[in-house]
């Protein structure tokens, strides 16, 4: 093991649920929860995402630290709900996540891409949202293996 993989594999991959929520329709309120059941195959239980094993768009998670960088950006505060993803999470990169699998809670995901902003999310919180969204728009994931997600809960980087 060279001293770069040996210094990686010695730092914690592993954060923090902070927030969660469910849109039970298309372009409807968020609904923030203590807990949620992760599906394989059908996402969220709640959420109106479409179910399905090539649905790449089951889950959407957001690095909690992007919340104040978008806020300042915007000169507002931003909550996680006004972004319509289903996942806060805090202490790890999730871009460091992709092509990767992962655990949160009893749940494993995988990621299947960047949760990029789009024209809607300007129309509901305003003029800037998309440039200040860009680059903190976090992942989108589908559930590989089901199981309750809650707040608070760790999430872990299955070793390659």
């Amino acid at each position: 093991m060279s001293p770069l993989q040996e210094l990686l594999a010695a730092v914690p991959q592993q954060g923090r649920v902070r927030w969660l929520g469910v849109r039970p329709q298309a372009r409807g309120a968020m609904l923030e929860l203590d807990a949620v059941e992760a599906r394989r195959e059908a996402g969220l239980t709640g959420d109106h995402a479409r179910p399905g094993p090539r649905n790449a768009r089951q889950v959407t998670l957001i690095q909690w630290e992007h919340l104040a960088v978008v806020s300042a950006l915007l000169g507002r505060e931003i909550a996680p709900a006004d972004l319509r993803r289903n996942i806060a999470v805090s202490g790890i990169n999730l871009f460091s996540l992709k092509g990767r699998r992962f655990h949160i809670g009893q749940a494993l995901l995988e990621t299947t891409g960047w949760c990029q902003p789009c024209a809607r999310l300007e129309e509901r919180l305003g003029p800037g949202t998309f440039q200040a969204m860009r680059g903190h728009g976090g992942i989108t994931a589908r559930v590989i293996a089901g199981g309750v997600i809650r707040l608070d809960d760790h999430v872990r980087i299955e070793p390659l």
